[in-house]
C-alpha cells in the first residue's frame, strides 16, 4: 500500500482485505472516533464489570457505503467520505483520492489491491472521491447534496443544545436543497416539526427500527466534543466559538445566530394577568445562582411591581450532597413533567423570563421573549446575543469556555479553579440580586416599549 498525505490530515486506509472490509467498516470506523460521550458509539457492548455501557450519543451509520459505483465500488458521507473497494483478482490495483474540492487540496491517494477507506474528517467537507482501476480513471464522484437523503442527528436529553443548534440545520437544508431527516427527541420535536415541514423528524429509535441509516448519501452529527483533539468532528473547538455557533462551522453555514420557530400548547395566555417565568435549577452547581438571598431579591421585586411569579422548572427542589435549590418562596408553582409546547405557551406570554445558562433559556430566546440570563460558568459569547446577559466580571468566571478546563458531568460540585476552597462558586455567588433586578428592569421597559 502507498498512502500519501497532502495536508496533515490522518485518513483511516482500514483493510486491504476487500471482503473483511466489506463485513465489518462499522466497526472499523467507531475504532477510529475520539474518545468523547458526544462522539458516535458503535454497538452496544457489556464492560467487565457486568454493567452496559452508556448508550451511544447516536445511533451507528450503515455498516456498508450505501452509494454504489462500478465494479463494485461503494461510497458515501455518513461518517466523513468513505470508500469501499472491493478486492482486485485481476492484477491490477486501485488507486482511491480523496479532495478537498473548496480548498483544492489533496487530502489522501492510495494504491491498494482492496481497502476502505475513510476520511477523518467527520464535519461538513465537500469531498471529490476519484478511483482508478490500474491506469484507468473509473468513477469520479462530486459531494452534492441537492436532492440527496441527509441526516443530521442531535443527542437526546439536551434541549438547549437541541434548540440552539436546530436553526443551522434548517439553514443548511435551505442551502443545499436536499431532503433532510433529523434526527432528537421525541420530547422536543412537538416544538418544530410543524414550523418546518420541508424536515422530516424522526427519534434514534425510530432511525434504527426504519432502517432508515441505509437511506442516506450523508450524515453530520451535532454534538459538544470535549476531547476531540484533532479535530474530527468539528472544525474549531466549540469553547472558542460559542454552543449554538458550532453548529454553523459543523455544518458549514456561517456561525450567524437565529432563533427557531417554536410552537405553543395554545395560542392563548394561561393567565390573563401580567407575569414573569423563573427557572432557579439546573444540573450541575455550576450552573445554579449560589448568591443564597438572589432568588429571594428577584422575586421579592418583580411581585412589589404587581407581576406574578410562575416558577418553570421540572423540579421544585434539586441538588445534590450539601448543596439544594428550592423554589423560591413567594413563586407560584408550575414545576412538574410538563410538555415542552406548555413550557413555551407559559413563556411566549410572560413580560419577560429570568433563569440560568440552561434548557429553558433558550426556550424563552425561540419564544423571543426577553431573557435575563444568570451565568458565571460561561462566558456570554457561550450563549446566544443577549442584552440582558448577566456576569460579575470581578470574579473567577468562564471555566467552562476555557479548553484548559474539562467539564466533568458526573460531579455536580464542580468547579476547576477553587473548588473546596473558600471562593468555590464565586462566579455566581457574588452575582448580586440589585445586579439581576437592574437587568430585570431594563428587559421589561424594552418590552414595553
Amino acid at each position: 500500500m502507498v498512502g500519501t498525505v497532502s495536508t496533515g490530515e490522518t485518513l483511516k486506509l482500514v483493510a486491504e482485505d476487500g471482503e473483511a472490509a466489506a463485513a465489518e467498516p462499522a466497526a472499523n470506523e467507531q475504532a477510529a472516533a475520539p474518545e468523547s460521550e458526544a462522539a458516535p458509539g458503535g454497538l452496544t457492548a457489556v464492560s467487565s464489570d457486568g454493567k452496559p455501557p452508556p448508550k451511544p450519543a447516536y445511533p451507528p451509520a450503515a455498516r456498508v457505503p450505501t452509494q454504489k459505483g462500478p465494479q463494485g465500488v461503494r461510497y458515501d458521507f455518513n461518517l466523513g467520505a468513505r470508500v469501499l473497494l472491493p478486492q482486485r483478482k485481476d492484477g491490477r490495483e486501485w488507486q482511491v483520492r480523496l479532495k478537498d474540492l473548496d480548498t483544492g487540496n489533496i487530502l489522501f491517494e492510495s494504491r491498494n489491491k482492496g481497502a476502505f477507506v475513510a476520511s477523518s474528517k467527520r464535519f461538513y467537507v465537500r469531498f471529490g472521491i476519484e478511483v482508478w482501476a490500474g491506469e484507468e480513471l473509473l468513477f469520479e464522484h462530486t459531494h452534492d447534496l441537492k436532492g440527496r437523503e441527509v441526516l443530521i442527528q442531535f443527542p437526546i436529553g439536551t434541549l438547549g443544545d437541541t434548540l440552539a443548534w436546530f436553526p443551522y440545520a434548517a439553514r443548511f437544508q435551505e442551502k443545499h436543497g436536499c431532503k433532510l431527516t433529523c434526527a432528537l427527541s421525541n420530547l422536543i420535536s412537538p416544538l418544530l416539526k410543524d414550523n418546518y415541514p420541508d424536515i422530516e423528524f424522526v427519534s434514534h429509535e425510530e432511525l434504527v427500527e426504519r432502517k432508515l441509516q441505509d437511506n442516506f448519501y450523508a450524515t453530520y452529527s451535532m454534538g459538544l466534543f470535549f476531547d476531540d483533539k484533532e479535530n474530527v468532528w468539528q472544525p474549531t473547538d466549540f469553547r472558542m466559538v460559542g454552543l449554538h455557533r458550532t453548529a454553523g462551522y459543523i455544518l458549514g453555514v456561517g456561525p450567524e445566530e437565529r432563533a427557531p420557530v417554536v410552537s405553543a400548547s395554545e395560542e392563548t395566555r394561561p393567565i390573563e394577568e401580567p407575569y414573569v417565568c423563573i427557572a432557579v435549577q439546573s444540573s450541575s452547581g455550576c450552573k445554579m445562582w449560589n448568591n443564597p438571598t438572589g432568588w429571594h431579591e428577584v422575586v421579592a421585586h418583580i411581585k412589589s411591581k404587581g407581576l406574578r411569579v410562575i416558577c418553570i422548572d421540572q423540579k421544585p427542589v434539586h441538588g445534590s450532597g450539601l448543596l439544594y435549590t428550592h423554589i423560591p418562596h413567594g413563586a407560584e408553582d408550575q414545576t412538574g413533567d410538563r410538555p415542552l409546547l406548555e413550557r413555551a405557551r407559559w413563556l411566549k406570554h410572560a413580560e419577560a423570563f429570568v433563569g440560568l445558562s440552561s434548557g429553558l433559556a433558550w426556550l424563552a430566546w425561540a419564544t423571543r421573549t426577553p431573557a435575563v440570563v444568570i451565568s458565571g460558568f460561561t462566558h456570554p459569547t457561550n450563549e446566544f446575543d443577549n442584552p440582558y446577559r448577566v456576569i460579575n466580571w470581578h470574579t473567577c468566571n468562564s471555566c467552562w469556555n476555557d479548553p484548559a478546563e474539562r467539564f466533568q458531568h458526573t460531579d455536580f460540585m464542580w468547579c476547576p479553579r477553587h473548588q473546596n476552597t473558600p471562593r468555590h462558586f464565586e462566579c455566581t455567588k457574588l452575582i448580586t440580586g440589585a445586579q439581576v433586578n437592574a437587568t430585570l428592569d431594563r428587559a421589561l421597559a424594552d418590552r414595553r416599549r
